[in-house]
């Protein structure tokens, strides 16, 4: 049960084109979005479709990947686990962030 204590699956479609980021180390980051989608019925009976955003992440192998094979739109399942970051802004202001940490990436859907 250890490695269901922070472990997050999630299937949706990017937002945007990654953004690719070479690191001085040598290392390579991939920052996207991916939105989910979840319907639920309200109290008249209506389907209501709600559309989530998740921030993602990954490193090394899995952030080459992505460069080179994922863009907008494209449906990807992804594992990984959920982290949180925080900054000072331009203002003093602590701000927050929570993103998945991809481990492992799976391209679904058509191809586009």
């Amino acid at each position: 049960m250890n490695s269901l204590r922070n472990k997050v699956q999630l299937i949706g479609n990017l937002g945007n084109d990654p953004e690719i980021i070479n690191l001085d180390s040598g290392k390579k980051l991939a920052k996207f979005s991916i939105a989910t989608n979840d319907s639920y019925k309200n109290a008249k009976g209506e389907k209501v479709q709600n559309t989530e955003w998740h921030n993602v992440v990954a490193w090394g192998k899995t952030a080459e990947i992505i460069e080179n094979y994922v863009t907008k739109g494209n449906e990807v399942a992804i594992e990984g686990k959920l982290t949180t970051r925080s900054w000072d802004d331009k203002e003093g202001v602590k701000r927050y962030i929570t993103e998945v940490v991809c481990s492992e990436l799976l391209m679904i859907g058509n191809k586009q």
